[in-house]
């Protein structure tokens, strides 16, 4: 894990990657060679998906627990950045206050209590990090420790995400409502749409997709990687042997949830906007379509997932975007019929079968 092949792929991919914001800097539009600015923003949009598929696979994949919720994680992550995001508008805002628009426009006066030190730009990746963490810790603790499992476990997942995208599509929780935060101006002083910012938010992401891998990959090698898999394969025998599978599936429980807040805080400056949609339960279930369609239990096979699923939607929904959910829906029943080990199980099935 993984074999030569594969790590030379790994370092073509992430140097192909890593030119393309290079490209859009050094040469002017209608050059041969440029690329556009759309396009640098759509792939760092794609990264930060295969970043949530990853962290999704590592608790569904190499642990068994079916998440039908990690879609909550992701935009909790993407709100704790936001935050502060709003806060470096100053009085750049349509109605010139310290305070976001909508916070104006709905009569408050001044920010309630959990804004505070918001303005500070490391005070809010702490709250990247620990927002998520702390919630899947305290969801995990009881979920777990009630041996709460399979399908029931996907559903309570799935409920907890619907109930936080209801909170936050009310304008009394202070964060905006249904519109969520937009409009952003400046990240650490920089302008966030110039070219050059869009550039280095590029990079990190790019450098925390390939950071995320080999962490994963680390943990998948360890002996904690395979009392995971035991937890998976045979979960009463691995509690025969002495081992208490709940503090094990609460660590990568936790870890995943984190990974994907800092998807989430990488995805909101590149995209502009958080808003309660990302919370929506059909988010979620399309992070576990990306890693069924790359392939689970592969590390690799959800990150091509995302890529590939979200490269098909924007095509899709461009020519044919009334039909888009049809064919999702099509694409997972065809994976789980034909591939169900994805995309990586069948490039592997192939070439075993090459004479």
């Amino acid at each position: 894990m993984f074999s030569r092949p594969a790590w030379i792929a790994i370092a073509a991919c992430t140097l192909a990657l890593a030119v393309l914001p290079l490209l859009n800097l050094a040469f002017p539009a209608g050059h041969a060679l440029h690329i556009s600015g759309y396009t640098v923003a759509l792939i760092g949009k794609f990264m930060c998906y295969a970043m949530a598929a990853l962290a999704l696979d590592l608790v569904w994949g190499y642990t068994g627990i079916l998440s039908l919720g990690h879609g909550v994680f992701f935009a909790l992550g993407g709100y704790a950045h936001g935050m502060y995001l709003m806060r470096a508008i100053g009085r750049d805002g349509v109605y010139q206050s310290t305070l976001p628009d909508f916070m104006v426009f709905l009569d408050w006066k001044t920010y309630p209590w959990y804004w505070n030190f918001t303005d500070n730009f490391w005070y809010c990746m702490a709250l990247v990090v620990l927002v998520p963490g702390v919630l899947a810790f305290i969801f995990g603790y009881f979920a777990f420790r009630s041996r709460i499992k399979g399908v029931y476990f996907s559903i309570i997942t799935q409920a907890m995400t619907f109930a936080f995208m209801l909170l936050f599509f009310r304008n009394d929780t202070g964060f905006g409502g249904n519109n969520g935060f937009t409009d952003f101006k400046r990240i650490l002083g920089f302008t966030i749409t110039a070219p050059s910012t869009k550039a280095v938010l590029y990079l990190v992401t790019l450098a925390a997709l390939l950071g995320s891998l080999l962490l994963c990959r680390w943990i998948v090698r360890s002996k904690l990687g395979r009392v995971l898999q035991a937890v998976r394969d045979s979960e009463s025998r691995l509690m025969f042997i002495g081992y208490n599978p709940l503090y094990f599936k609460l660590f990568v429980w936790t870890l995943s949830a984190v990974l994907c807040g800092i998807a989430g805080a990488l995805y909101v400056p590149q995209v502009g906007i958080i808003n309660p949609s990302e919370m929506s339960p059909a988010n979620s279930i399309e992070m576990v379509i990306w890693a069924a369609v790359g392939g689970r239990g592969t590390l690799l096979g959800p990150i091509i997932g995302a890529f590939s699923v979200n490269g098909l939607k924007s095509w899709f929904t461009g020519a044919f975007p009334d039909l888009w959910l049809y064919a999702l829906g099509l694409l997972f029943i065809l994976v789980t019929l034909f591939m169900p080990q994805g995309m990586l199980g069948l490039a592997g099935k192939l070439r075993k079968e090459k004479p």
